[in-house]
């Protein structure tokens, strides 16, 4: 019974001795005096800041035993086996002759966390044979890794690690396998951000070969490239995998799925290829799975396993797709899922719902559909984001009841609808709310002791919320950005309410039914704003912002402010280097305060204003000008392209300047669009703007002014330009050959010159991008036949209008053939079916969202039309006013996309060709002053949409076929046919059988009603108006989609 007892009683000292003597100093024996003497030396060797140690400074040579000092281990015969300096400010005192190098039987030595400058790390560490554990990470230590490192051929644990790699070690000579080569007991390797790129594509065959036992491995940001070998493999004891930040342009291998140990494996950044293997999520004991930034990784995820041990999930930024499997619910211990900017389809997994661990979830970005669940299960949720997929429904309060540990939630850019879940508003750890972009409707909720919120952002914005804004809003002290703009809001809102909202930064109300008044003196406790827009919030006048100092962004566009722009404006935001950004477009200002001066603003948009006199100078940092459509009457500043040399924007299109294009414009070198129209400039255009064409140039407008001369100038083999508009003006002479370098172009319009050339075959066949094609009106002469090597390749082309031009000859069948804009079938193959709902335009600024809209004038009954925005659905075909002669080629026929033809004031022969019943839905077709002969046919009372028709001046004969649209032309239509008879004319036909046919559906094959937007318009000038207005339906000459 004693024996056994005594048994015992030494078992557990044996178990102490083993578990604590490396780590406790209650074990440890009385430090020897040799050994003391060596800690006493390092500590007077090394520099460090007394005021932030805590180790080293305790460190008193008075006390008895160094074994009790902190940091300091030793072994029972009092001998020092640890040493722990880490955090201790260290940054110089170690090279090869220090005291640190005599405790040769240092089992654990800990340097990470200091800064030794960058200087290389001493070969004495070499001579600490016994060393077990090694950690010098993030010790700013730089350089080649000693090969004396190789001597350790005790070591289980190597951490080399640094988080930075901008002044990282290296592994050159020796090279990794070198080093490693004699370390076969290491057990965990740390070389993050060492520079290891010397050891190329055999890094995998050296860790291999060496390091059997291995069982974390730490390679991020390592300069590593692929594959991975399969000899990788071969590392079954391998727990821990990161190699992120390599560039290994590699497949994730298979055999990554046979690592029964793996507990955490992160391949993120990598450049991987290929398929994800699913088996990698089988893994039973895999805790965390970080393959991410990897874009060209796709695949699908298998189902997860049953109890399986996933406590983090991060794929973002991947190719993967398919559905989110249900087995998700699994994953008992699952804490975070960061899974954005995918291709994750179908409905989030209901299962979600049981994940009560959970504290991340982003699904941020993909292709999600549907409902989402509840997560009123998920207490420990801090961060939902579930924004820019497709999910929709109303939300049930209860999805995030009492979630009050949450702190962000985004739900922006889906098609959520109903009212905004009213439990969001009493969760006071909530600091973010982001629901913009929906369809969230109804009136909004009041906060639950909003004094007490943490909110510091709230995104309503780009709903349908109504009625007016609620008081707890004006309550909510710690709120820093509030946006509810593009909402259904109503009601007054004073300057005063904000004076509660000290920490508010930035506000737009903008684009609801607001009115915001204004206090008549400058409120002293207004919130220092950032950002303020006031868009469309029925302002008369401008607001007292004289003591905004920090104001960077100010948006007062759209309301009704009238008089001068007080100089004072310009004067605010100095805190920050003054205003950023201005608009103050859409308003009834006429003049500007003098004395002035613009400050180094980035946007400045005055467009749609009274504003008269001299154009403001342009500051020399704005990227965007904009000063349309006022009444500017000055000349351009001969030095304006100094102050737009980093521009990307600039109009001063619909005013009254007049003088030359000064050529200092060409050093305007950023210019995406320049819009110089409809003034009345003159001279010539400068060259430098044509050769210009191959800089960042996609919108040149001087259409509408008195410009002269030939088009100077070569146009680059790097030609960028989408538009050339250079319309009414004087111009003279050809279109340069070299503009077929422009094989971006989308609009191309010459009309109104005086120009002399013949039919632009060359550009038929090197731009395929053409959209819009305007010659009218000019000097053009000889056949539009182009030879076998210069086929007509406008398969985009949708509006045509080289009429009043002198082109003759015959139109060959083939010069439609192409014309796959003007075909149903092949426009729907091309472009998808939301074709109807784009426009032509170019985009100015992709991040702001930014498009210049193209306009094109269109002929109808004489009348000319603008097309402010022009959809890609419509189109036209004008080649009236020519001496085109010959039959009108069937292929037309193949246009059946078509909206208006003009075929007029020519020398067509022969019949009408019965293929024109195949345009379903022509809507205007003009064939009149031409030599037609034959009859009607009936098949153009197929027609259903023709509402402009004239076929007046021609030789046809016959009866007129009645029914359908055909009731509603007059006799204007058919007049100077001497062989026609029948209604509308007085002229009876010899038997008295008639042909009438039923009417026709109203709705045209793509949703859109044309027929009740065109009907009539054989009547004047009202269908016209209706016309106008379904084009004008944004101000040009920019939009904001």
């Amino acid at each position: 019974m004693r024996s056994q007892l005594w048994f015992q009683i030494l078992l557990i000292i044996g178990f102490y001795v083993i578990f604590f003597g490396v780590t406790s100093k209650l074990v440890s024996g009385h430090c020897q005096n040799e050994q003391q003497s060596v800690l006493i030396r390092l500590k007077k060797e090394l520099d460090f800041d007394s005021l932030l140690s805590s180790k080293l400074v305790s460190w008193d040579p008075n006390a008895a035993d160094c074994c009790t000092w902190i940091g300091v281990t030793c072994s029972a015969g009092g001998v020092v086996i640890g040493l722990d300096l880490s955090n201790e400010t260290i940054s110089d005192g170690i090279d090869n002759s220090s005291a640190l190098f005599r405790l040769e039987n240092l089992e654990t030595l800990n340097l990470a966390e200091n800064n030794f400058n960058s200087t290389p790390i001493p070969s004495g560490f070499g001579s600490l044979t016994s060393l077990r554990n090694l950690n010098l990470s993030n010790s700013g230590f730089s350089g080649q890794i000693p090969g004396e490192l190789s001597h350790l051929t005790k070591l289980q644990v190597l951490d080399l690690s640094s988080l930075f790699s901008f002044r990282s070690l290296k592994l050159e000579s020796p090279n990794l396998a070198t080093l490693i080569k004699n370390l076969t007991q290491l057990k965990v390797l740390h070389l993050d951000s060492v520079n290891i790129s010397a050891q190329k594509s055999d890094w995998c065959q050296a860790l291999s070969s060496s390091l059997l036992d291995l069982e974390v491995l730490s390679l991020s940001t390592c300069q590593l490239s692929g594959p991975l070998d399969d000899s990788l493999g071969n590392l079954q004891s391998l727990s821990v995998i990161r190699l992120a930040q390599n560039n290994l342009s590699t497949p994730i291998p298979d055999f990554f799925g046979n690592f029964r140990n793996l507990t955490i494996l992160h391949l993120g950044a990598c450049n991987l290829r290929g398929t994800f293997p699913s088996k990698v999520l089988e893994l039973q004991k895999l805790q965390s799975l970080d393959l991410s930034s990897n874009m060209n990784l796709h695949g699908s995820l298998s189902d997860f396993p049953v109890n399986g041990s996933l406590q983090s999930l991060v794929l973002s930024n991947t190719n993967l797709s398919g559905a989110i499997p249900e087995s998700i619910g699994y994953l008992k211990s699952l804490s975070r899922i960061e899974l954005p900017n995918n291709n994750f389809s179908g409905r989030i997994p209901k299962s979600m719902e049981n994940l009560t661990q959970l504290t991340y979830l982003d699904l941020s970005s993909n292709k999600l559909t549907g409902q989402i669940p509840s997560f009123q299960l998920c207490k420990n949720l801090t961060h939902i984001d579930l924004s820019r997929n497709s999910l929709l429904g109303i939300i049930p309060s209860a999805h995030f009841q009492d979630l009050q540990n949450l702190v962000l939630i985004n739900l922006r850019f889906n098609t959520f609808n109903g009212s905004i879940p009213s439990s969001l508003f009493n969760l006071q750890q909530l600091q973010k709310i982001q629901l913009s972009n929906n369809n969230f409707d109804g009136v909004l909720t009041d906060f639950l002791n909003a004094s007490a919120s943490l909110l510091d952002t709230l995104d309503l914005s780009s709903n349908k919320l109504k009625g007016q804004i609620p008081k707890s809003f004006f309550q909510l002290g710690r709120l820093n950005i509030l946006l509810l703009s593009s909402n259904n809001l109503n009601g007054m809102i004073y300057t005063k309410d904000f004076q509660g909202l000290s920490n508010l930064t930035t506000l737009d109300l903008s684009f609801n039914n607001l009115s915001v008044i204004n206090s008549p003196i400058p409120l002293p406790y207004l919130p220092k704003f950032f950002s303020l827009k006031l868009a469309s919030c029925n302002l008369q006048h401008f607001p007292k912002l004289h003591n905004q100092s920090r104001l960077i962004t100010l948006d007062l566009s759209d309301n009704k402010i009238d008089g001068e722009i007080p100089n004072w404006i310009w004067q605010v935001g100095t805190s920050y280097g003054g205003l950023s950004y201005l608009n103050l477009s859409r308003n009834q200002l006429n003049s500007i305060q003098e004395p002035y001066f613009v400050p180094d603003l980035a946007v400045l948009d005055l467009h749609s204003n009274r504003l008269h006199g001299a154009i403001p100078i342009p500051p020399q940092i704005a990227t965007f000008i904009d000063y349309s459509n006022n009444r500017f009457n000055s000349s351009l500043p001969e030095t304006i392209g100094v102050n737009l040399t980093i521009a990307s924007f600039f109009s001063v299109s619909n005013n009254s300047l007049s003088g030359e294009i000064p050529e200092s414009i060409c050093n305007a070198t950023y210019l995406k669009v320049l819009d110089l129209s409809n003034n009345n400039l003159t001279g010539s255009i400068p060259p430098c703007l044509i050769e210009s064409g191959g800089g960042s140039i996609g919108v040149l407008n001087l259409g509408s002014n008195s410009l002269s001369g030939r088009i100077e100038g070569i146009f680059p083999s790097t030609c960028g330009l989408n538009t050339l508009d250079l319309h009414g003006n004087h111009l003279e002479g050809e279109i340069p050959r070299s503009l077929a370098n422009c094989t971006m172009l989308e609009v191309l319009n010459l009309g109104n010159n005086r120009m002399i050339d013949t039919y632009p075959c060359s550009l038929s066949n090197n731009i395929t991008s053409l959209r819009v094609l305007v010659l009218r009106n000019n000097r053009f002469h000889g056949s539009i036949h182009c030879g076998e090597d210069q086929q007509n390749k406008w398969s985009k082309i949708q509006i045509l209008d080289i009429a009043h031009n002198n082109f003759n000859g015959t139109v060959p069948p083939d010069y439609f053939w192409k014309w796959d804009a003007m075909n149903m079938m092949t426009r729907n193959h091309n472009d998808g079916e939301s074709v109807g709902k784009k426009h032509i335009s170019f985009k100015v600024m992709p991040l702001d969202n930014l498009y210049y809209q193209d306009t094109v004038a269109v002929t109808v009954k004489g009348r000319e039309l603008e097309l402010v925005k022009i959809l890609t659905i419509f189109t036209s075909i004008d080649i009236s006013s020519n001496r085109f002669s010959g039959e009108i080629p069937d292929t037309i026929g193949k246009l059946n996309a078509l909206y208006m033809l003009n075929i007029s004031h020519n020398d067509f022969t022969g019949p009408i060709p019965s293929s024109f019943g195949s345009l379903r839905q022509l809507e205007s077709l003009d064939m009149s002053s031409n030599k037609l002969t034959g009859e009607i046919p009936l098949v153009l009372t197929d027609l259903p949409f023709l509402s402009a028709f004239d076929l007046s001046h021609n030789k046809l004969e016959g009866r007129i076929p009645t029914g359908s649209q055909f009731q509603t032309f007059d006799e204007d239509s058919y007049g100077g046919n001497k062989g026609l008879c029948g209604f509308p004319l007085n002229k009876s036909c010899k038997t008295s059988v008639a042909v009438s046919l039923p009417p026709k559906s109203r709705e045209s094959n793509d949703g859109y009603d044309w027929q009740s937007l065109f009907y009539g318009m054989a009547a004047g000038s009202g269908s016209l108006a209706v016309l106008a207005i379904l084009y004008s339906l944004f101000k040009r000459p920019t939009t904001r989609q």
